[in-house]
């Protein structure tokens, strides 16, 4: 029987322009891997931030591990790694153990400090991603695929059973972007942790995710690969060459 992790039900998110999303409903089990796919404004951040429960939602309901998104108190099994390359402060004077480490203390009660354990863990997690020799550098004097992976280490230190990635290779060369998408991939298989990953990356996603959930606004599609590419209704949409070349299952 499949674990239910996140489930929307015709969701609704608006601004004052109108509404960006629109009867959005789906469900992810336990060890899904799905790509969240769409054109620019298509409003697939929106979608992740509503079920972190960052921006209101309109109409309809999220839940995640089965309570409802508004007000959602379960951080601890979630990690979250936001559109953040851009918004990182390069003189910021925090080293990447320091970094890492604030994935611990944003769940503790005051005083905020990490244990021995704490500290540990942030070393295993560091050693994990392969940047445990960058651990005392600061977070600014790092390549953009190296500070990728430190934001990761912060988002996976806790163990989260969740994982939400929003558009986390823009700012990264092919060959990294390649390495961070495998990196994930192995992630999802060998610690079942099941992955929400935001992406512009249309005609790549489908070598590594097992599910695709195309938004244009609303939801045109949801469900496996293999799915999508025998679908009449996304040949007709897509054209069957570019439906092919998104899917990587021939």
């Amino acid at each position: 029987m499949p674990v239910e992790v996140v489930r929307a039900e015709q969701l609704a998110c608006s601004y004052r322009e109108g509404y960006v999303l629109e009867d959005v409903s789906f469900t992810v089990n336990a060890g899904d891997y799905v790509g969240i796919v769409g054109p620019n404004g298509s409003g697939k951040s929106t979608l992740v931030q509503a079920l972190l429960g960052l921006v209101p939602i309109s109409s309809g309901s999220a839940r995640l591990f089965g309570s409802l998104c508004n007000g959602f108190s379960q951080w601890g099994r979630v990690g979250y790694l936001p559109q953040s390359l851009h918004l990182l402060n390069p003189v910021f004077p925090a080293t990447v153990a320091e970094i890492v480490g604030l994935g611990l203390l944003s769940l503790k009660r005051f005083p905020r400090r990490l244990t021995r354990h704490d500290r540990e863990k942030v070393d295993t997690t560091l050693g994990d991603l392969g940047i445990y020799d960058i651990k005392a550098k600061l977070i600014g004097e790092l390549s953009g695929g190296q500070q990728q992976r430190a934001l990761l280490a912060r988002a996976l230190v806790n163990d989260p059973e969740l994982l939400i990635l929003d558009e986390p290779t823009a700012a990264l060369d092919p060959e990294t972007r390649e390495r961070f998408y495998r990196m994930i991939g192995d992630i999802n298989r060998s610690r079942g942790v099941t992955v929400l990953l935001v992406t512009h990356d249309t005609g790549v996603i489908g070598q590594h995710a097992s599910k695709m959930l195309y938004l244009d606004k609303r939801m045109l599609f949801f469900g496996s690969f293999d799915d999508f590419c025998h679908s009449p209704e996304m040949s007709s949409l897509f054209g069957e060459h570019s439906q092919h070349l998104m899917c990587h299952r021939h």
